[in-house]
């Protein structure tokens, strides 16, 4: 069974910085595409950022751009998302996605029906 396990969303003031991390289990992350989202309260869904492992491809949305880095931990099935000059905008639900890609190319998918594989998510508020 695979499992996705987000952790580090807290309570940050604006301008400070956090690190989500996404823990997997049952699932090696070689030739899988890795996704952020972010759900804020009556808002949809969107993308955040997305990296391909094995090519190390990587997308942010306009609104990160940055700010926000997104990392694969090599020899580990850890992504993490490193989030910096955080703003009362970023607060939301932030999901971890994961799904098979293909261990060549670098297609890294941002729609949310694209990933297979969801965690939980992790709360992260910012206080302006």
């Amino acid at each position: 069974e695979v499992q996705l396990v987000e952790s580090g969303g807290a309570l940050v003031q604006a301008g400070g910085s956090l690190r989500l991390s996404c823990a997997a289990s049952g699932v090696n992350f070689d030739g899988y595409a890795i996704g952020w989202f972010r759900q804020a309260p009556g808002k949809e869904r969107e993308v955040v950022s997305c990296i391909k492992k094995n090519g190390g491809n990587t997308f942010y949305t306009d609104s990160v751009k940055g700010r926000f880095t997104v990392s694969t931990d090599n020899g580990e099935n850890m992504v993490y998302l490193r989030m910096n000059s955080l703003n009362p905008d970023d607060t939301a639900v932030y999901y971890c996605a994961a799904t098979f890609v293909g261990i060549s190319g670098s297609y890294c998918p941002i729609l949310g029906h694209e990933y297979r594989f969801w965690g939980q998510g992790t709360q992260v508020t910012v206080s302006s």
